[in-house]
């Protein structure tokens, strides 16, 4: 069973989803896989963990390194938990490329390459905004794209965290992963 609440961010209203240990989800209302894990049957109901991440959300949106994470749970194919695992390595104010997290992965698993776009879909797919950090991730020729929640909200995170560069740049043509 999953419990949700709504969190009205300075970016948009956010969903937080928790079971009776951990968040499983936080999603902006108008992500591109809002609510994608979430159990049909569900209770709207401000836990004890939902209270927990909507404090971390707040000092996060202070402009803070919230210092903590919230008990979460990754709800994913083991490739998506693979990378998903390897953001939370991502420090705050600081960004990597899709095509280094993909290099991480080939070196652990003892292959030459892995794709970058594979990914890159795993990384639009993460199902817990902001805490699993994928805003962090840009291309490696510093375009901002990929981010299912909206490119002006990867933008704003960056910005916030003291992360962004005057390098960056939105392409012509973005896809949401």
């Amino acid at each position: 069973m999953h419990y949700t609440s709504m969190y009205i961010s300075p970016v948009g209203e956010m969903l937080l989803a928790a079971d009776e240990t951990s968040i499983v989800g936080a999603w902006f209302k108008d992500g591109k896989h809002y609510a994608r894990c979430l159990d049909k049957e569900n209770e709207q109901k401000e836990t004890p963990i939902i209270k927990e991440g909507k404090y971390w959300l707040d000092s996060y949106f202070q402009g803070k390194n919230p210092g903590f994470e919230p008990p979460i749970r990754l709800l994913g194919t083991p490739f998506q938990v693979e990378v998903w695992n390897l953001l939370h390595k991502i420090p705050y104010g600081e960004t990597t490329t899709y095509k280094e997290i993909a290099r991480c992965i080939a070196e652990r698993r003892g292959l030459k390459k892995m794709s970058a776009r594979a990914v890159g879909t795993a990384i639009g797919k993460n199902n817990i905004s902001l805490i699993v950090p994928c805003h962090r991730v840009v291309g490696a020729n510093n375009s901002l794209a990929g981010y299912a929640g909206g490119i002006d909200k990867k933008i704003y995170f960056l910005k916030l965290e003291g992360g962004y560069k005057n390098a960056y740049f939105v392409p012509k043509h973005i896809e949401a992963s």
